[in-house]
């Protein structure tokens, strides 16, 4: 019967339907079976407060990378529900039609706050940048754009002290200390945590031609010419160090740095532990802090000066490397500092109810592709963040 039937197929539909099979077999079978695997993995309850001041849009590209963690790795709210990266945050909601809303800490009362503070387990502090006129506007406004909402505020200072001296846990990145936040809540959170920020942020720029490049911002190359009483003249990839004081410095690739990009790099112990990669490509911002002796660093930025690199970096008092991760135990919690704007990720919500996705896409994603803006989330950020919030479940299980 078998054979009969094979000639009255012929070979050409025989392989055009295997082929059919196997693409089911793909794009069918291995992404249910994805999700229903993910479905099997217990969920953990974890409460977690989120803000995020520098929510322009209704992408939420700022925080919503922490929610897809979250959700990915099963971590609930203590209703059981997953997190809303809509709503699930403190800071600034945009509206699509009509006026914009705030919910934060401010006007909550002392008895709240520590209400607030006794069932989190974790705090993340990612973007206290805040929202600017010109990011509400279709066309930008000429001039200076002016601030709506952002910075660092007392009832955010008051509740990461309330927080850190019950020992809870926190991440904090860049830009959370930076401008707009005003200098004493910056110098008390500085005092607080143990690290002091240099003034200085940094950006990769792949091409600094005016005439090649029309995203450099005319403020940077006007500040730079008055600066250094010369027109701008560079071109080809470099660095752009930028301090609070509205000085300017560039390092060109090959005059002054060896790497082209900025390099995250980490060392043996940590890269074991967690599961990242040795290099990390980073052409995103980062602000330079300095920490004290409490701290471990686990990734640190590294652009490899040249020797009139090196000089440079002497004479804006700056080290040899920049911390990129640090972290620092603090009781039974630990503080994270996260030099970068690490949060600020593409990825799509839908995406988080399949298992083993992460580890398809690092098959895909090159670590030393700084092109692909998702290689830094799959290779780095996501085991980053997994670690630390395995860490902060195995304490509060164990307490």
């Amino acid at each position: 019967m078998g054979n009969k039937l094979g000639k009255l197929i012929p070979e050409e539909f025989r392989v055009l339907l295997k082929w059919i099979f196997s693409f089911l077999f793909i794009f069918l079978a291995i992404p249910l079976g994805a999700f229903l695997l993910w479905n099997l993995v217990p969920k953990a309850t974890l409460n977690v407060i989120i803000v995020d001041k520098t929510v322009v849009n209704l992408d939420f590209q700022e925080h919503s990378s922490i929610h897809w963690t979250l959700n990915h790795l099963r971590y609930v709210k203590p209703n059981g529900d997953f997190f809303n990266f809509k709503e699930d945050y403190l800071g600034f909601f945009p509206a699509k039609d009509g006026p914009y809303s705030i919910k934060d800490l401010n006007g909550l009362t002392d008895q709240k706050i520590d209400e607030l503070v006794e069932k989190t387990e974790l705090i993340y502090f990612s973007d206290t940048y805040g929202v600017y006129e010109n990011d509400l506007e279709k066309e930008a406004l000429q001039g200076p754009s002016k601030k709506i909402y952002g910075g660092m505020d007392k009832a955010d200072l008051n509740f990461l002290q309330k927080a850190y001296t019950e020992e809870i846990t926190i991440i904090s990145e860049f830009n959370t200390i930076a401008s707009p936040t005003p200098k004493a809540i910056k110098n008390e959170f500085e005092t607080l945590v143990g690290l002091k920020w240099t003034g200085w942020i940094v950006r990769y720029f792949d091409e600094l031609d005016t005439l090649l490049n029309d995203e450099l911002p005319f403020w940077m190359i006007d500040s730079y010419n008055k600066q250094h009483d010369k027109q701008w003249d560079l071109k080809g990839s470099g660095l752009v160090f930028l301090k609070d004081t509205g000085k300017i410095e560039i390092l060109e690739y090959e005059k002054h740095t060896l790497n082209k990009v900025p390099i995250i790099t980490t060392g043996t112990a940590f890269r074991n532990k967690i599961g990242i990669p040795e290099f990390v490509w980073y052409p995103y911002w980062f602000d330079i802090v300095l920490i004290d002796r409490d701290f471990e660093v686990i990734s640190y930025y590294d652009i490899n000066p040249t020797g009139e690199g090196l000089e440079m970096l002497r004479e804006m008092g700056l080290p040899r490397y920049f911390p990129a991760v640090v972290v620092k135990p603090n009781g039974k919690g630990k503080f994270y500092y996260f030099s970068g704007d690490f949060a600020d990720n593409v990825i799509s919500n839908s995406s988080f109810r399949f298992y083993g996705i992460a580890k398809l896409w690092r098959m895909f994603m090159d670590a030393e592709d700084y092109s692909q803006r998702n290689s830094f989330f799959w290779n780095y950020y996501f085991p980053l963040m997994r670690y630390i919030l395995d860490d902060v479940n195995k304490k509060e299980n164990t307490d």
